[in-house]
């Protein structure tokens, strides 16, 4: 079969070199598995898929099969089973997925139960593993799949609540299976080094609005993408997050808490409410610099050839916070048009911060509403680091690794 293009997920794929396998089994949601299966291997993963023989009722194997380039493994015995497979397969991968888990299997993993090849193989298992149940709403509810859930939790197995949502029965509440992009979230902070654990990051993210009247505001060209790559990576890598975020389209990353904010008074009071909580904050966000004066109450009409508008300064956010700093790591970007680090080094000695992100916004390709980035991070001491163009994700990695360096340097280690 021909090599699958890999989409780049930073500089490397998140689950580049990373043996993954799938577990199927016999719900409705199996079909959304297929999407699973390909998200991971355009992630870089290479996906051995195992079914149960109910899963093979709702998709055949020879989906997963064209998918993946991988036989599907679906029994214990028979022509087509490999001998002690259901010991090797638990223990060659880097982690094993079952989606979607039935309450069958969750019933079966809790009691300890193995009377199929999935079952077994998930008995044998010495690799982490992530569950993604996808059930009926009052199965989901029953005490004894609960009680099954707690049991396989304290073992250290990890398990993602399902969404609420229209059921296939025609149910509404919890029950869906989580979506494949966050499935796939998920599978990476269980494979990511969780330098950051016990570790809470405050991030900001995206413009902010200023209104002039019920119609019309100020603000400027951010997308929010480099905040929101800070937030994913973050929490990718064991930490607790919360995002304070402008307005902006993009999906809130899984597992993070999203505060929407409009103004740049509303993410000032934000950030202030959670900062004191805070291990570090890092403020991506561009925040405008100027507000009118007056918002008018109906819509400003045409009329004079020319019309003036009074701007007020808006609050200097980091400034502000830097006089609540403690111990709190404080990072902030400066996004110029000149003048880059001799800007940049001004805003750091200024505003107290631990180190700061410079970037050239004139750039088509590491400006805004770009998924790259070509920044120079500044510390108060040492020589700037000039990175190259790299996506937006693999810059957080960076920014992130800075952060946890100096977190460990006061003793706080994830």
């Amino acid at each position: 079969m021909a090599e699958k293009t890999k989409i780049k997920i930073g500089s490397v794929p998140i689950f580049s070199g990373k043996r993954i396998l799938l577990g199927v089994t016999g719900g409705i949601a199996a079909y959304k598995a297929a999407e699973l299966a390909r998200r991971l291997i355009c992630a870089g993963a290479q996906v051995k898929v195992v079914m149960t023989k109910a899963a093979t009722e709702f998709v055949t194997p020879l989906t997963f099969q064209a998918l993946t380039g991988e036989k599907v493994a679906t029994a214990m015995f028979g022509p087509e089973a490999e001998p002690l497979e259901h010991v090797s397969l638990g223990q060659e991968v880097d982690a094993i997925v079952v989606a979607p888990a039935t309450a069958n299997i969750i019933g079966k993993m809790a009691a300890g139960l193995g009377d199929d090849l999935l079952s077994t193989i998930l008995l044998a298992a010495t690799r982490p593993v992530l569950l993604c149940p996808a059930m009926n709403v009052a199965m989901w509810a029953n005490p004894v799949v609960q009680e099954n859930l707690d049991r396989l939790q304290a073992r250290g197995l990890q398990v993602m609540e399902p969404e609420a949502g229209e059921l296939a029965c025609g149910a509404v509440g919890l029950g869906r299976l989580p979506e494949p992009e966050d499935i796939v979230e998920a599978a990476a902070r269980l494979l990511s080094p969780q330098d950051f654990s016990g570790i809470r990051v405050l991030v900001t993210a995206g413009p902010t609005h200023e209104d002039c009247d019920p119609v019309r505001f100020l603000t400027n060209r951010s997308s929010g993408k480099m905040g929101f790559a800070l937030a994913k990576v973050a929490w990718r890598r064991g930490a607790e997050v919360c995002l304070i975020s402008g307005p902006s389209h993009l999906r809130t990353p899984y597992g993070v808490e999203r505060v929407s904010v409009r103004s740049a008074q509303e993410m000032l009071v934000a950030v202030q409410d959670r900062f004191v909580a805070a291990d570090a904050l890092i403020m991506a966000a561009a925040v405008g610099d100027y507000r009118p004066v007056n918002c008018e109450l109906k819509k400003i009409k045409r009329g004079r050839n020319e019309a003036q508008m009074q701007l007020a300064q808006n609050p200097d956010i980091l400034g502000e916070i830097s006089r609540l700093k403690d111990k709190q790591v404080v990072v902030g970007f400066a996004a110029e048009t000149h003048d880059l680090e001799a800007e940049a080094r001004r805003k750091l000695e200024q505003k107290n911060l631990d180190f700061i992100v410079a970037n050239d916004v004139t750039r088509k390709d590491a400006g805004f509403a770009v998924d790259t980035n070509q920044v120079t991070i500044l510390s108060r001491k040492g020589e700037p680091l000039r990175l190259p163009l790299l996506s937006k994700e693999e810059v957080a990695e960076r920014i992130l690794d800075r952060v946890v360096d100096l977190l460990a340097a006061q003793g706080r280690e994830g």
